[in-house]
């Protein structure tokens, strides 16, 4: 009976906790990639949809967005926002390693061939309403083209902001081995700008023409 008694009068300990897979975090992340990559697609479906029904006499997608002609630098402005996933990349590899300086230098580079293809979608835009004359109010084309290349840019510009400040916070100081995490969860939004441009030029610039 005693040994009934002991037995029962013994706390059993809880069992462990099942480790998550993802933290919040990254969870968050991954939801946040997928509704933008619903809204995108949303917005790719329809511009396709609307190619060739504008009045013919009208600016069309062959006109002006010929990337074995003008647009050339459409492509090379491509190659650097691409290239940017590399060495974003290596910086989140750096700071893992609690390299600061190799994390700031691939960092610093990320900043600036991202902000290389911003200034160059400007450039482009530029020439395509005050030379070619085509604007969103112009037609269907016009709509659509401004609104998905203008809502990437808008996208490429937060991830800008955002890669600027944990740039000004590295030349601080305060960015430490133990923010690699934090860090890596900013890449992954990086890497879908970069990825989602591939389909905004597969579709707009190569399918759409």
């Amino acid at each position: 009976m005693t040994t009934l008694k002991a037995q029962s009068m013994t706390v059993q300990a809880p069992p462990e906790p099942k480790s998550q897979l993802l933290n919040s975090g990254k969870c968050g992340m991954l939801c946040l990639i997928v509704s933008e990559i619903a809204f995108f697609g949303t917005l790719l479906a329809v511009y396709l949809f609307y190619i060739g029904k504008d009045p013919v006499g009208t600016i069309a997608p062959s006109d002006v967005l010929d990337v074995s002609v003008a647009p050339m630098k459409v492509v090379f402005n491509s190659i650097f926002l691409l290239t940017s996933s590399i060495w974003i990349t290596l910086a989140v590899r750096c700071l893992a390693r609690g390299n600061i300086m190799g994390f700031a230098l691939w960092w610093l580079l990320t900043i600036l061939f991202g902000a290389e293809f911003l200034v160059g979608t400007g450039m482009e835009w530029y020439g395509l309403i005050a030379v070619e004359g085509l604007t969103i109010r112009t037609n269907l084309f016009g709509s659509g083209f401004f609104t998905v290349v203008g809502f990437h840019a808008a996208h490429v510009t937060i991830g800008l902001f955002l890669l600027s400040l944990v740039f000004v916070l590295t030349c601080l100081g305060k960015m430490h081995k133990r923010h690699a995490e934090k860090v890596e969860l900013l890449s992954w939004y990086w890497h879908f700008v970069d990825g989602i441009w591939i389909a905004v030029f597969t579709i707009v610039y190569i399918l759409g023409n």
